[in-house]
Parts: structure tokens; C-alpha cells; sequence
């Protein structure tokens, strides 16, 4: 499978999705994720804006907005960087480069990874703000935010897992993915904080 960079944040929605169904794995699980977390930084930008009587709000929503474009973009190039894991992990079992290759892009996938629960931690902590003083006619927008971004947060987390397991079966050592390792573990509970958000939130609902 040859990398391919035809993946821009411009394409219709129908069209990406449609390119994720696909046997190609660019775009993959990473950037699904990504969009995810574009989804919840546009539904928390929203609730931002319904409350207009909080400055902390208006500040709020001018970084969220950041959070989905840098969400956005790191879709782009992780899908990116998908395509050309997917090629080392197609060379031949013989090729003596085959090690060296895959190795390399598990650790450049692991870092995408890490990059995307950055900007899922980032929203988590204005998911906690809108939290206290947004709109409460927002409650149930916020509630979806919540479970986007526990969506995106649990992508990164598992894809940041996965690629760190595999850049260690190709022999990268311990001193190289140790700051990956930190930032998975991070990432792992900020997760778990996104997932308990969500579920009380959405218990608001409950009858």
C-alpha cells in the first residue's frame, strides 16, 4: 500500500467517511478519534456561546475553537501517518528493512496518538468550566460533548497503547518510548475522568 497525503480536513463528511470504511487504513482509528474530539471542542464552542452573560465563557470558546482546529489537523496527519505504518507493516516478512521500518512508524504513530490526548486533555479541562457556569439549556449539548469526547480521549488512548505494543516487538527501547509511556498513562486517566463525566451528565436525564 503506497502512503497517501489526499486526505485534507476539507472533504466532505460523506466522502471521509467513506474513506474510513475502506480497506486502506488512512484514515484510520487515530484520526477517527481526532474527529471525535472535533466534535466535542464544536458542541463545547457552542455552549460557550450560549452563555453570553460569563466573560470566562467567551474565553472558553476562543480556546476550544484552537482545540478543534488542532484536532482537525491532527486527522489529517494521522492519516497520514497511518498510510505509511500500513506500508511497513506490508513489506515482506524477509525484507531486512522490515524491522527498522515498522519500528519507526509505530513510534510516529504513538507520538500522533499523543498529540491527539493532548488536545483531548485540553478540552477535558474546559468541558470541567462549561461544566459550572454554562447555559444550563445547554445541559443536554454538554452531555453529548461529554460523550464525544470520551469517544476521542478512548481512540487515542487505545491507538497510543497499540502502537507503543508494537514498536516494542520491533525491538524500540525502553529509553526511547519513555516518554510515551508517560503520556499514555496520562492519557489512560484522563479517559477514565471523561467517561465518569459523561455518565453523570447523561444521568441527568434519567426519569
Amino acid at each position: 500500500m503506497e502512503p497517501s497525503t489526499d486526505i485534507p480536513t476539507s472533504t466532505p463528511l460523506d466522502d471521509w467517511l467513506a474513506k474510513l470504511g475502506r480497506s486502506t487504513g488512512a484514515p484510520g482509528g487515530g484520526a477517527a478519534s481526532a474527529v471525535m474530539l472535533g466534535i466535542a471542542a464544536s458542541l463545547l464552542s457552542m455552549v460557550a456561546a450560549y452563555t453570553p452573560d460569563d466573560p470566562r465563557a467567551a474565553e472558553c470558546g476562543r480556546r476550544v475553537a484552537h482545540l478543534r482546529d488542532e484536532s482537525l489537523q491532527g486527522a489529517e496527519s494521522d492519516g497520514i501517518l497511518s498510510a505509511e505504518f500500513g506500508a511497513a507493516l506490508a513489506l515482506p516478512a524477509d525484507d531486512p528493512d522490515r524491522d527498522a521500518r515498522v519500528r519507526a512508524a509505530a513510534v510516529r504513530a504513538a507520538e500522533s496518538a499523543a498529540r491527539l490526548g493532548s488536545s483531548g486533555m485540553a478540552l477535558l479541562s474546559e468541558l470541567h468550566m462549561l461544566r459550572e457556569i454554562g447555559n444550563r439549556s445547554l445541559s443536554a449539548d454538554l452531555a453529548a460533548a461529554s460523550a464525544a469526547l470520551d469517544a476521542g480521549l478512548s481512540g487515542s488512548s487505545v491507538n497510543l497503547r497499540a502502537n507503543l505494543r508494537t514498536a516494542r516487538a520491533h525491538h524500540a527501547s525502553a529509553a526511547e518510548l519513555a516518554e510515551l509511556d508517560v503520556d499514555a498513562a496520562r492519557l489512560a486517566q484522563a479517559q477514565q475522568n471523561a467517561a465518569r463525566i459523561a455518565e453523570e451528565l447523561s444521568a441527568e436525564f434519567d426519569d
